[in-house]
């Protein structure tokens, strides 16, 4: 499958959000899952979920404007994942009838339809996703936790206020 534009964005937006954790990626190994082991990097996250097919739901137009319990304001711009187990940070690959995303969990949830994750109104667009579906996830890794992550690298400053202006 060769990857959209809209997919290399999502990709690029991830990897800009985490910034400080992008010099760990190169040196990750695929023994570890993706994670670095190097001193001082971010733990692996729990490997409890490697490969399995799981219920995905999604959430977003009545939660803008809320804080994640990651610490992220939910925009509609946002590309990321609820997972009620998983640390904050955790990166986890979805896929669904041949689109892959790899997504930030950043956020609690789900906590109703006995859906295992709940997707951002924007990851579930980038995944074809209309409803709630059974998808493949596998965590592939971790990044340090911060209120840009999930946002795209071009998002304005009000996209961390909800769309407030900070004036």
């Amino acid at each position: 499958m060769v990857p959209t534009t809209f997919q290399k964005t999502v990709l690029l937006v991830l990897l800009t959000a985490t910034a400080g954790a992008v010099s760990l990626l190169p040196r990750a190994h695929a023994s570890t899952g993706g994670a670095s082991s190097s001193p001082g990097a971010a733990p692996a996250a729990p490997r409890a979920r490697v490969r399995r097919t799981a219920i995905a739901t999604w959430f977003g137009p009545g939660f803008y404007g809320q804080t994640t319990a990651c610490g992220q304001t939910l925009t509609p711009v946002v590309v990321g994942v609820a997972n009620r187990t998983l640390p904050c940070g955790t990166l986890v690959r979805v896929s669904y009838k041949g689109h892959r995303l790899t997504l930030p969990v950043i956020d609690r949830g789900p906590y109703a339809n006995g859906a295992d994750w709940d997707l951002t109104a924007q990851a579930a667009r980038a995944l074809g996703i209309e409803d709630t579906v059974r998808i493949r996830a596998r965590v592939v890794g971790s990044v340090p936790n911060n209120a840009a992550l999930g946002l795209p690298p071009s998002a304005p400053a009000t996209a961390l206020t909800g769309g407030a202006s900070a004036g």
